[in-house]
């Protein structure tokens, strides 16, 4: 192991002020003690790969690097702080249940902000890159999808991977270093002391990234209202998402656990075989079972006190009739849907058809689950929204 690509945090960030030419204002400060325990969890607990380590080890640095970089903008752009993020859409559920093709069916409608992978992925203007052509990080991440997909064929028939359709936020809030970084990795000691402090930076630096998205897409021209978003991460912080977006409107699908939960285990795995050595399915799927039923009965305590708050959505519904459900959200969300978004929607749903990707393919046991299991550990949940 060679000594520059420990996971040291002083060092991590020496080299990020080296590599953005000597910025040294990251923001916030929060996110350094939540860099200083996952560092410390992937040194001991990760088992990480030669090739993980190089991974991580650069996209840290990188996020390092955006932080600084968007410190920058703001200095010189001041006006970006007066961007206001309006009460978004929110879609929370869990994977396979349909929140993918529901956010990129709104993404459609021109009257709502939503984030391309590419966005998420590379949320700064590379050095020398105009606001407005942002060309040079649309050409990168659609390379580093095509190697993705190349690599790890499977990865379509979990997640529908491209660099050009909306994706999740997740990726901005791993610039606070209190995300979910247990999708790359086992590190359970970062993981339960992440679960043990408010994480409210992380939220606060997810809107700071939000306006500085909306602001330079209005010097692209792209002039919206409201934000489309989408996450499981959401639902095991529900209360905190709720009070940081006052009037956020949250989108949540439904589908049985029993069927979810072990296609989750396997896309895990999946990712922890690229970051880890000898990465264990039993672990990657007990862990996030475990996860998923905590992050369920949160959101289901949450919504006790916020009922106006939500709306249920089938995985089934959204499949055979996406604009159905979307004339739903819409009504609940107090928006119009012109006839030009519903056409634009339409044509999208025409073009991305769920048969022209595989199957997902697993075997639930791979994954040290059992039928009996999920249905114990997700009877409340199940009993309320799936065994109606």
């Amino acid at each position: 192991m060679t000594a520059e690509l420990r996971f040291d945090p002083p060092a991590l960030l020496a080299a990020a002020t080296e590599q953005s030419g000597g910025l040294t204002n990251f923001g916030d400060p929060a996110f350094r003690k939540a860099l200083e325990v996952l560092c410390d969890s992937l040194e001991r607990e990760a088992n990480l790969s030669a090739l993980g380590r190089q991974l991580l080890h650069g996209k840290f640095i990188e996020l390092l690097v955006n932080r600084l970089r968007i410190e920058q903008f703001f200095t010189k752009h001041p006006e970006i702080e007066n961007e206001k993020i309006l009460a978004p859409i929110v879609i929370v559920g869990l994977p396979r249940t349909g929140t993918t093709l529901l956010q990129r069916v709104l993404a459609a409608d021109p009257h709502l902000y939503s984030m391309p992978w590419w966005e998420s992925r590379y949320p700064v203007p590379f050095p020398g890159e105009a606001v407005e052509a942002p060309l040079q990080r649309i050409e990168r991440a659609r390379g580093e999808v095509a190697v993705m997909v190349e690599a790890m064929p499977k990865l379509m028939s979990i997640h529908p991977m491209d660099a050009d359709q909306a994706d999740e936020e997740v990726m901005l809030m791993e610039h606070s270093f209190m995300a979910a970084f247990n999708a790359y990795v086992h590190v359970p000691s970062y993981m339960d002391w992440l679960h043990s402090i408010d994480e409210k930076p992380a939220y606060d630096y997810l809107r700071r990234v939000l306006k500085f998205l909306q602001w330079q897409k209005r010097q692209r021209g792209v002039v919206a209202s409201r934000w489309v978003l989408k996450a499981p991460h959401h639902l095991l912080r529900m209360r905190l998402l709720l009070r940081e977006f006052p009037g956020a409107k949250v989108i949540q699908t439904h589908r049985d656990p029993v069927e979810t939960i072990p296609s989750i285990g396997s896309f895990i795995h999946t990712l922890w075989s690229i970051y880890g050595a000898a990465a264990s399915p039993v672990e990657a799927g007990q862990e996030w079972s475990t996860l998923m039923a905590r992050a369920f009965h949160h959101t289901m305590d949450v919504r006790k006190d916020n009922p106006g708050s939500f709306l249920d959505v089938r995985f089934i519904d959204t499949v055979k009739q996406p604009l159905e459900v979307v004339r739903a959200i819409y009504r609940f969300a107090g928006l119009e849907l012109t006839a030009e978004a519903e056409d634009s929607m339409q044509h999208w749903i025409e073009q991305n058809r769920r048969d022209s990707r595989a199957a997902h393919e697993y075997q639930v046991s791979d994954f040290g689950l059992s039928e009996e299991q999920l249905k114990r550990d997700f009877a409340d949940y199940r009993a309320v929204y799936i065994d109606l």
